[in-house]
């Protein structure tokens, strides 16, 4: 038995339970894991309120894509992984068919990397997500390269952050975005070359400004709906506006028609392009790695609760203060 988290209906943090629930040994392609960490990311809080884009398929229903810990039992036809090996598990299934917020857990190798070494089990469960889903989107199928610019919402988010070092890796120019001027500081302190604060001034105007009137290579998009009209106008011709989100919670329009047929490349992004195909993940896990190995990449850990403590944790979450990665710490 081991202590998981569940719901039984859709809802709020309220609808999760922690409940004692029996975990057998790992089928055909499968790993067992003793969690020791969970990352918390807000695809688990649109899962649970019905409103991601897969709904679940049945009650109760499990939780969870991204976590650290140690492999248990290894099973039929896994190579690569044995018993006692520190590993991360990365977003690259659906929630209907697995789920990590629990004490053990079945997940599937394809979708477990070697934790790399010195990186401990909270930072281990803070660190892929965020980077794979930056470098996926702006590197392995943007193109990003030096001297480009990219436009950042979401700044403060785990991935935002990420994304202001990959670029600065490649030698791009990160501009971040936020509503207030209250984590201004911090996304300088993280690396952002110049800081936008959208309660106060227009994307567009103060992009064209920075940029001499050409505009950004790319914008990577967090939020979606209407103010992907104030976004698009500050992308560069031929240049891409990237969505990896929702936050919005609002009908997104095109906005080529209405800024006047510009060239204007537009499309979302989520991890998964990147972690369900083994020759692009394999090539992120080398990206990230070597980020790792130099000091150019940190994981950016927020706050840390602990398992009992889950529904506390995306209550946090959908407060949307945080600057980083909110991480669960299971207790064995």
């Amino acid at each position: 038995m081991a202590r998981t988290v569940r719901f039984h209906e859709l809802g709020g943090p309220e609808v999760l339970r922690l409940e004692e629930v029996p975990v057998g040994p790992p089928g055909p392609g499968e790993l067992l894991i003793r969690v020791d960490a969970i990352g918390v990311n807000r695809a688990e809080a649109l899962f649970r309120g019905g409103d991601y884009i897969e709904a679940p398929r049945r009650f109760p229903a499990t939780l969870g894509a991204e976590a650290s810990g140690v492999v248990e039992a290894v099973g039929p036809g896994v190579t690569g992984f044995e018993p006692g090996r520190a590993v991360s598990v990365v977003p690259g299934f659906s929630m209907n068919d697995y789920g990590v917020y629990a004490e053990r857990a079945i997940v599937p190798a394809a979708a477990v990397l070697h934790r790399p070494d010195g990186l401990d089990a909270v930072r281990g469960a803070a660190v892929w997500m965020p980077y794979l889903t930056a470098y996926g989107a702006l590197v392995e199928v943007g193109g990003m390269r030096a001297g480009d610019t990219v436009v950042l919402t979401a700044a403060s988010s785990s991935v935002g952050l990420a994304a202001i070092r990959v670029a600065r890796r490649v030698g791009a120019v990160p501009i971040a975005a936020t509503r207030t001027r209250a984590k201004a500081e911090r996304l300088r302190a993280a690396g952002a070359a110049e800081v936008v604060v959208t309660g106060e001034e227009g994307v567009r105007e103060r992009v064209l400004a920075l940029t001499g009137g050409r505009g950004a290579e790319f914008v990577f998009d967090a939020v979606a709906g209407p103010g992907v009209l104030e976004l698009a106008g500050a992308v560069a011709p031929g240049g891409t506006l990237l969505m990896y989100g929702a936050l919005s919670g609002e009908p997104t329009p095109y906005p080529g028609f209405e800024l006047g047929m510009p060239a204007l490349n537009m499309r979302t992004f989520t991890a998964q392009e990147i972690t369900t195909d083994p020759g692009r993940l394999r090539r992120a896990e080398a990206f990230v790695t070597s980020g790792l190995s130099d000091g150019s990449f940190e994981p950016a850990v927020d706050r840390v609760f602990g398992l009992d403590e889950i529904a506390d944790a995306h209550r946090y979450m959908e407060a949307g203060t945080q600057v980083g990665k909110i991480v669960v710490a299971v207790r064995h």
